[in-house]
């Protein structure tokens, strides 16, 4: 058994300092404690999560693989010419012009769009989330997600904790050279965005940042929101935290009552902006900088990628390295699209995958292939899935109310921004997926042990 394997199994290890946690909560305001602790009790789990500095390293080797493939050149043309990343259908690209907004994106193609497709924007994208699970097998790449929440969560949880003594190490440690520190993740965050901003428009101000979501306020991770909108108002930004709807759309931009919008922070679940035309245009005519766009879902998110990043044929063809390819043997679960021809195959082997809607998000629609009804296997048939082979997540002890031993699930979210690790953190729950409905449950520190 290794040191982390034990002290995962210990239920009393690294027990969460709650008092401390309280008071950086309430910092934020009793609005915002108030308004955090009635909607989301189970936001933050009781015990400190523990990985094995042969799992963190291999997590980096393949967010490592993962960027190499994704910038090869053949990647972003296979996404366009694929039905596999077009989630309507084939389209037509028009030969108009797009604006030179950043490096690594790719738009999503759709018929009417005026725009001609480079595959060489300079926009990054905020908040990358490689999530895996962590077994005896070693580190396991289930999803990548392009608008990761809880990023500013865990720098909170991070700042509460910051005096409380835990076995293991960051597993985020200071670049050489470098003052970083687990204390300045919000000033790192800061960084990422006005990084993208200077991508997009060099040296110019930036000014007016708008939060994007569905009704935001009805969102469970509105109070994330919150900290981010408080965030960028210490540096003087004036920041607003708003439904698509309220925005409208001028020939020279993006307006929030006659104030223009220089940012969208985008935290919409509508991957393609196909339901919020306004924003697409915004976003295709360059009169807005959006961060994550369109694109980065196309290379990075929509779970059809996971196919092609385990096809080991497929990547050698792309000009794939071959360390790279047996990177992604060993730390991405084979993953296939789903195809009713193959019905009877699937029912066989329902129980060696888990079923994901390639276009989906926060685990909405997830199947463990073991539990399947007939009627919810026969809609997985109708298409729009992939199929990825069962990868068992860790588990972790707590002790509930100090008296009786209970074993969570976890996984392991590390947070990347231009190929780099800023963040890493755990989550704790039971269940099928992660639903921060737990009691002991939720974000997790995460410690490296040899």
């Amino acid at each position: 058994m290794t040191e982390a394997e034990r002290l995962n199994a210990d239920g009393h290890a690294a027990r969460l300092d709650h008092p401390a946690l309280q008071l950086t909560m309430q910092a934020q305001g009793e609005a915002w404690y108030g308004l955090t602790r009635e909607r989301c009790p189970h936001l933050f789990a009781d015990v400190a999560v523990f990985i094995t500095a042969a799992q963190m390293r291999q997590m980096r080797d393949v967010i490592d693989a993962v960027e190499r493939v994704v910038a090869l050149p053949g990647w972003g043309a296979s996404s366009l010419q694929a039905p596999l990343l077009n989630p309507l259908g084939e389209t037509t690209i028009h030969s108009t012009r797009l604006p030179e907004t950043a490096a690594k994106s790719l738009v999503i193609p759709q018929a009417g769009d005026e725009a001609n497709v480079k595959s060489n924007f300079q926009s990054l994208g905020v908040f990358y989330g490689y999530d895996f699970h962590l077994n005896s097998d070693g580190a396991h790449l289930i999803e990548i997600n392009t608008n990761a929440g809880g990023g500013f969560l865990n720098s909170l949880l991070i700042d509460s904790q910051r005096n409380t003594s835990f076995s293991g190490a960051s597993p985020v440690h200071a670049p050489t050279g470098s003052a970083r520190t687990e204390k300045s993740l919000d000033h790192v965050f800061l960084e990422m965005f006005r990084n993208e901003w200077r991508l997009a428009r060099g040296e110019a101000e930036l000014d007016r940042v708008a939060i994007v979501d569905e009704q935001p306020e009805a969102q469970y991770l509105y109070p994330e929101f919150l900290l981010a909108q408080r965030m960028f108002e210490r540096s003087g930004i004036a920041t607003y935290i708003v439904d698509p709807a309220i925005l409208h759309s001028r020939g020279d931009g993006l307006f929030l009552d006659g104030q223009k919008i220089d940012m969208v922070y985008n935290r919409l679940t509508d991957f393609s902006l196909l339901q919020h035309p306004m924003l697409r245009q915004a976003f295709l005519d360059g009169t807005v900088v959006m961060t994550p766009d369109p694109a980065h879902f196309v290379r990075y998110a929509d779970k059809r990628n996971l196919a092609r990043l385990t096809d080991a044929e497929a990547l050698s063809a792309l000009g794939t390295r071959e360390d790279d390819i047996a990177t992604l043997e060993a730390g991405v679960p084979q993953t296939r699209q789903v195809e009713a021809a193959d019905h009877e195959q699937w029912w066989q082997e329902r129980k060696q995958w888990f079923f994901k809607p390639a276009m989906g998000y926060g685990s909405k629609g997830s199947y463990s292939g073991a539990k399947l009804t007939k009627r919810v296997f026969e809609e997985i048939m109708q298409g729009g899935y992939v199929a990825q082979r069962m990868a068992a997540p860790g588990e972790r002890s707590i002790c509930v109310n100090d008296t009786e031993t209970v074993s969570l699930k976890y996984d392991v979210r590390c947070y990347v921004y231009d190929g780099q690790v800023q963040l890493v953190a755990a989550r704790l729950y039971q269940g099928q997926t992660t639903n921060f409905r737990t009691p002991g449950g939720g974000f997790a520190l995460a410690r490296v042990v040899e």
